[in-house]
């Protein structure tokens, strides 16, 4: 084959591969960290302070970074000093700008990461909002999720918003929560309809046993990072259980996890749960958390999900065995 020819081959074979859907990776490196932020001598000018904020993240994130994460997630207001008056922190505000979104927009770049954390900012209208910020692998804004729950005393700086939405990243959709929030089940209930594969929450208190619930509601891997000393960040999966956490000793916390799973009741799926781990052997895991009467089914193959394990073995979701348990009762009692 002649040299020009070849190019012209493969040419087109890299514009059909470039082409194809690109599949969602199934395993994803997560690291958060509890990122308390110091109190700097007042005498520092607020410019000084912006600089000093920059150097504190960038050894924050320098901890993580040699295990190549996929995602970093910082804590709720993580850029700004600790122990700032109201006046202080938007005389602070106005003078850092985007100058540390810049700053972290080039880690996300430089180390081929996403990177979520918490800020307040201005949106297009000029309005103030607690948010959570997540740049993409080339550092640019994946999506921007604002505070739907602000505190009654912070509602008198900051606006809050009803939108709730997914953003894409190249593992899955992510949903956001910001501290106060985790109290509202409303909330929750929305995000719970959209079926995020992971959450991410950050905030300047842990939460709790709602941490759990949420991630159990939304059947999604859910990663915390609190601003707070001797609060755990943590790394959840759907069922809500901890699978890795931060220390007394280590504000940080780095695991690689599948988000690739569905949850399925036992009830009439006994059978197909035996089949399917006949023919997938180890490349399924069928995790069974105890108590609840729900499993986690794993994929580890390659070209085969979850969701196409559930479906060749006719095994019935939790969420589907839900619904139709709630539609066979409406039509017993006749209602409408």
């Amino acid at each position: 084959m002649k040299k020009n020819n070849l190019y012209l081959v493969l040419a087109t074979l890299f514009l059909l591969f470039s082409l194809l859907p690109a599949s969602a990776k199934k395993q994803v490196k997560i690291a958060t960290i509890g990122a308390v932020s110091p109190r700097l001598d007042n005498s520092l000018s607020d410019q000084q302070k912006v600089e000093a904020m920059i150097s504190f993240l960038g050894n924050q994130i320098e901890q993580v970074l040699p295990d190549k994460p996929d995602l970093i997630v910082l804590p709720e207001a993580c850029d700004r000093p600790a122990g700032m008056n109201m006046q202080q922190q938007f005389e602070y505000f106005n003078v850092r700008g985007n100058q540390i979104q810049d700053f972290l927009s080039g880690i996300a770049r430089e180390n081929h990461c996403y990177i979520a954390f918490g800020m307040k900012r201005k949106d297009d209208s000029g309005v103030w909002r607690n948010s959570c910020v997540m740049f993409d692998r080339n550092g640019k804004v994946a999506g921007i999720y604002d505070k739907n729950f602000p505190t009654p005393d912070e509602l008198e700086v900051v606006k809050a918003s009803d939108e709730v939405k997914l953003i894409q990243t190249d593992f899955g959709t992510v949903g956001c929560a910001i501290c106060f929030d985790l109290n509202f089940e409303e909330l929750r209930d929305r995000y719970a309809k959209l079926k995020p594969d992971l959450m991410i929450y950050i905030g300047m208190y842990h939460g709790g046993l709602d941490q759990a619930t949420w991630a159990y509601a939304c059947r999604s891997w859910f990663v915390g990072s609190v601003g707070i000393s001797n609060l755990l960040s943590q790394i959840r999966n759907p069922f809500g259980e901890v699978i890795a956490s931060s220390s007394n000793h280590f504000n940080y916390v780095v695991s690689t996890v599948n988000i690739d799973c569905e949850l399925a009741h036992l009830d009439h799926n006994k059978v197909q749960f035996k089949e399917l781990k006949k023919k997938y052997g180890d490349k399924v895991i069928i995790h069974d958390p105890s108590e609840v009467a729900v499993i986690m089914i794993t994929s580890e193959a390659e070209n085969v999900t979850a969701e196409d394990m559930v479906k060749e073995f006719n095994i019935e979701t939790v969420d589907h065995y839900f619904d139709r348990t709630r539609s066979d009762r409406e039509k017993q009692l006749n209602i409408k």
